[in-house]
């Protein structure tokens, strides 16, 4: 016996039966001992199986179901040497296939992560597969390919690899020129709390997708939803966690003097002030984030201390937060009063 030879042989009826999901690769094939001219003969017209991408077989005759549509795209990218040869699906057990350094990305990602505006998978033709720029594969059938210099990290849905809402979004747009679906989709992530609005910017910026009029339109609409959002938020962290109730969005300016910017949140008698940083990370991030920094600072020499808060931050630590602008409040009282400021509505 040689290192080539299989350790078992299955019969291909055995191969064929029902299982969770009857796709293999022709790799996966021959180390069940089935040969390539075994499984050309079944592939013919009228056979028992059928190609259904290159180098993937499915292992009965009627219409792939959507999920193995979806994981014969991944198979397909998944198969050649150096990306890490799926498991053995369904037909051993039922256990679940593993794939390295692909993804399913796109609509398809976004209806896997939960979205309502997608096409639920049965409904689409192809299905996108995110893979490493330097491979040499083609998009085909229901597998399209799209390249990236760096993979992120997927998130695990029901046994398949999908690329982050962010991510998946930005390649959705990538491949949509309708202006309200892009409108539609972009709101959903925000609302549904997908993604926050800054991680959808910056993938679309990383995608060059910025430059589009429809997509910076539904940009627009995303960063006030998704201020709205965090405005709701530090409402009820102030409410929740028994602080003191501040006034809400006011412009600061000295008596007779310069204006001193906008805060979304000032307690006077303590001077204490709460920025929302709702900065999107586009090409002018360095400058914004430099005005930002000129007015807490400014603010700070007249006495003034300025929390920032991110959006992702009262999403996920409100509590931590509201403990930062306690311990602020607790604090004016062992400074120096602040400079004499106006507070006026914004």
């Amino acid at each position: 016996m040689t290192y080539n030879t299989p350790l078992s042989s299955r019969p291909l009826h055995d191969l064929s039966g029902r299982g969770p999901l009857r796709v293999m690769t022709v790799a996966q094939l021959r180390s069940h001992g089935v040969t390539t001219s075994e499984t050309n003969e079944q592939c013919r017209p009228g056979g028992s199986w059928q190609q259904l991408l290159p180098g993937v077989v499915l292992l009965h005759p009627g219409p792939p179901t959507s999920e193995e549509r979806l994981h014969a795209a991944l198979m397909y990218a998944a198969r050649e040497r150096g990306t890490g040869v799926p498991a053995q699906p369904g037909a051993s057990g039922g256990r679940a296939p593993a794939y390295a350094q692909v993804m399913i990305t796109g609509l398809a990602a976004l209806t896997l992560h939960g979205f309502s505006s997608t096409p639920p998978l049965p409904s689409l033709d192809v299905f996108d597969v995110l893979v490493p720029r330097m491979r040499r594969l083609r998009s085909t059938g229901c597998a399209r390919i799209v390249r990236t210099p760096a993979l992120p990290v997927p998130e695990q849905v029901a046994g398949v690899p999908v690329a982050p809402a962010a991510r998946a979004l930005a390649d959705a747009v990538a491949e949509l020129a309708d202006a309200g679906t892009v409108r539609r989709l972009m709101t959903e992530a925000v609302r549904g709390a997908h993604c926050e609005p800054a991680a959808v910017v910056r993938e679309l910026n990383e995608a060059r997708l910025l430059s589009r009029p429809h997509v910076v339109d539904a940009v627009e609409s995303l960063l006030a939803e998704g201020r709205a959002r965090a405005e709701a938020r530090l409402y009820r962290m102030v409410r929740e966690y028994d602080l003191p109730d501040p006034v809400w969005n006011v412009d600061l300016r000295l008596p007779g003097g310069p204006y001193l910017g906008g805060l979304d949140a000032y307690w006077p008698g303590q001077a204490v002030a709460v920025e929302l940083d709702t900065r999107a990370p586009r090409q002018d991030d360095d400058a914004l984030w430099s005005e930002y920094t000129r007015k807490r600072e400014h603010l700070e020499r007249l006495g003034i201390t300025v929390v920032h808060i991110t959006p992702r931050k009262l999403r996920d630590s409100l509590e931590q937060q509201a403990t930062v602008v306690r311990t602020a409040l607790m604090a004016s009282a062992g400074r120096d009063p602040a400079a004499c400021v106006e507070v006026l509505p914004r």
